[in-house]
């Protein structure tokens, strides 16, 4: 592995860990066993460093914000989607711990936050429009555009409200929140699955 991703990967595990805000970048050398030179040399500083996770971030997520219009989906494959979507999130948390501040720190991160979100979305909505137009779903379009609203809070911000409540934050738990805010808008045949499907993820 290169100098530069071993600082990326090195940074984002010390961000997950402790959060962005108490870790520096003497910190991360340290823990890497390379000069502040060198790492400076690769980023210079954190903001460089943040941006690039989140460049990285992005990429991961790319596939699953664009599937193809013309696969053919089984419905356990949307909750697939869903818990792929939770685990990028969770690998990088730090990025979501203090949403807020630390876009009103970086103005660049901001605005790729914001295009990042519109992308999930597009994707959430055009997900869920499949889903009805299956006969999956059955909900009118002001309700979709609100349970999108729905799902995007609480995969943004489930892992962090468990930690607040002194839990580890499990993504497991976040799946599970966003198939019950889905479930009552399903046909009863998908329903029951969907409702036995996240029964599991709870016991898991």
């Amino acid at each position: 592995m290169k100098t530069s991703e071993r600082i990326l990967e090195c940074a984002r595990v010390l961000f997950n860990q402790q959060g962005e805000p108490n870790v520096s970048t003497l910190e991360i050398a340290n823990e890497l066993g390379i000069s502040p030179g060198n790492l400076y040399y690769h980023y210079h500083g954190k903001e460089p460093l943040i941006l690039a996770l989140f460049e990285r971030f992005q990429a991961e997520l790319a596939p699953l914000l664009d599937p193809p219009d013309d696969v053919s989906l089984d419905v356990e494959d949307y909750w697939l989607f869903l818990h792929l979507i939770v685990e990028r999130l969770a690998h990088y948390r730090f990025l979501f711990q203090d949403l807020s501040n630390l876009a009103g720190r970086l103005p660049k991160l901001a605005r790729g936050i914001r295009n990042w979100l519109n992308a999930l979305k597009r994707t959430l909505a055009a997900l869920l429009s499949r889903l009805k137009a299956e006969g999956h779903l059955s909900s009118d379009t002001q309700s979709l555009g609100q349970l999108v609203e729905q799902i995007t809070l609480t995969l943004l911000f489930s892992l962090d409200y468990q930690r607040i409540l002194g839990s580890e934050g499990e993504s497991r738990l976040v799946v599970y929140q966003v198939m019950m805010l889905v479930a009552p808008h399903l046909s009863d045949e998908s329903r029951f699955a969907a409702e036995h499907l996240a029964q599991r993820y709870l016991e898991t």
